[in-house]
């Protein structure tokens, strides 16, 4: 039959060839197919129109892809397995390998800890209150003014105190006079009664005058004291050595007695108080160490001591109080600062730690027919690699954790491999590739050129030479700046097509002269 004759036939007869042959592929084998689809391409090729070629190439295309995502079986031929390993799983064959990073096992230091927040304030704060009520005619001291003991803060309108300071200085002067004159009248009585030159009543009289007049001067010397106190109170000071944390009054107010004028810290030291709920309130030990971290740090800003815990819990709160003492300050602890504080509960030197994004956490729903509740069961677990080649799942108990580390009771061993990146989409036994971190990391910028002389020059060369290797480097080099400006100018008024030519003689010309 002539070759005229065969391309006659209907393109039907080759769709049913290339079924057969996609049949084939799940009945023997892949080396088999693949020798049918081989005749089968060039008997299109040789024997069909463009149209048609174009027709059937777009379905043996489709086809084979259906072949090559179609799933395998575990009865499929190994040899073909092998031959598309490292695809993953589908109908290319073979098993999905994940490419995974690992990290050992080592036993570490961890420390079971409680953080709360709080604030810095100073260990004692004096309450600086006026005495007396009046006008406040001077202020001698400010916010964040350190004062000594003693030293003269704010004064008080004191023509008033003064007065009565004096008042009472004339009626003391008054008492002393009386009572000199009854207690002289008084001895005389005493001695005529003892010599019967008067009666019992008339020495009565005597001895009730003087007594009064000694009262009289006890009381004049009490108010003394009192004005005197009152006059002094006018000036108010400083009882302890510190700083100026808060001012209330200004210059012409009236300064109220029992009213706060001002607010001093001692300094002794510093302190935070926390509340805490009850379970850690009960781990908390008076003694035990604080780490202190003021929020825009990272490592600690102080350092302290639990120094007192209150002995019950607020009623209204249930937190408990717990008391800390800085026992070593940074130079970013002021009174008021917030800081986060770590107190150290246990602490164990050699245990087995791992990341907790290590972990691979599986979570249950439980219901309970008879109280008819829904409860979540969590269960954590880690894959382990074994020969670089496979993923072990082993279940873990865990035990004490801090920050993102966590202390593992069971289930791993020191020197385990254990998958800490990719093992999220891992199986049992699955099959892995253990790859180093950078090739999880995304790609770097590469250093380009190198700093030899020889190196750049030669870059340079390449670069003079337009991307045209051996046509003579740039057709500019031997001209001048003046004659480099008209060529350009003469270059923009050209086609492309004619500038590609006219530069092309320009550097076969420079090259026939070099």
């Amino acid at each position: 039959m002539s070759p005229k004759h065969k391309e006659s036939k209907h393109p039907n007869h080759y769709v049913k060839q290339y079924l057969c042959c996609f049949f084939l592929h799940h009945i023997n084998d892949i080396n088999e197919l693949n020798k049918e689809l081989y005749c089968l391409v060039h008997t299109i090729k040789n024997n069909f129109t463009d149209v048609t070629k174009t027709i059937l190439s777009a379905v043996l295309i489709l086809s084979l892809l259906l072949i090559g995502c179609g799933g395998d079986t575990e009865e499929s031929n190994p040899a073909q397995n092998a031959q598309f390993n490292g695809w993953g799983g589908g109908g290319f064959g073979g098993a999905r390998v994940t490419s995974v990073e690992t990290e050992p096992v080592m036993r570490q230091s961890i420390s079971e800890q409680v953080k709360s927040f709080g604030t810095i304030k100073a260990q004692d704060v004096v309450a600086i209150n006026p005495q007396v009520s009046n006008r406040i005619v001077k202020l001698y001291a400010d916010l964040g003014d350190t004062v000594r003991q003693g030293q003269l803060l704010a004064k008080i309108y004191d023509a008033t105190f003064k007065d009565q300071l004096q008042q009472a200085k004339a009626q003391l002067e008054q008492s002393k006079v009386a009572i000199k004159r009854d207690s002289t009248q008084f001895a005389r009585q005493k001695r005529l009664l003892e010599s019967n030159a008067i009666s019992q009543s008339e020495f009565d009289i005597a001895f009730a005058t003087y007594r009064n007049s000694v009262s009289q001067y006890q009381s004049s010397v009490a108010s003394v004291t009192q004005a005197q106190e009152n006059f002094n109170n006018t000036e108010v000071r400083s009882p302890v050595r510190g700083v100026v944390i808060s001012r209330t009054g200004a210059e012409g107010d009236i300064a109220s007695a029992g009213q706060t004028l001002f607010e001093v810290a001692n300094l002794v030291g510093y302190e935070t108080r926390i509340y805490l709920p009850v379970q850690d309130w009960k781990a908390v030990k008076i003694g035990q160490e604080v780490n202190l971290r003021v929020s825009n740090e990272k490592e600690s800003s102080a350092k302290g001591v639990v120094s007192r815990k209150s002995p019950q819990l607020d009623a209204t709160t249930g937190l408990g109080e717990v008391v800390i003492t800085l026992t070593e300050i940074g130079p970013n602890i002021y009174p008021g600062v917030l800081t986060e504080n770590v107190i150290s509960i246990v602490t164990k030197d050699r245990a087995i730690v791992i990341p907790r994004s290590a972990m691979v956490e599986k979570v249950e729903t439980i219901v309970e027919p008879e109280s008819n509740t829904i409860q979540l069961q969590r269960t954590y677990s880690v894959f382990v690699s074994q020969g670089d080649s496979v993923a072990q799942l082993r279940p873990l108990e865990l035990g004490i954790e801090q920050g993102d580390r966590i202390e593992i009771l069971s289930g791993l061993n020191p020197g385990d491999n254990i998958i800490v990146t990719g093992q999220q989409s891992l199986q049992d036994r699955g099959s892995i590739r253990v790859a180093s971190g950078s090739d999880f990391q995304s790609p770097q910028q590469q250093r380009v050129g190198g700093d030899d002389q020889a190196g750049n020059g030669q870059n340079r060369q390449a670069r003079q030479g337009g991307g045209r290797p051996g046509q003579g480097g740039n057709a500019f080099q031997n001209m001048s700046e003046e004659d480099q400006a008209k060529m350009r100018q003469r270059l923009q008024n050209m086609s492309q097509e004619d500038r590609r030519a006219y530069m092309d003689s320009l550097r076969t010309a420079n090259a026939s002269g070099n």
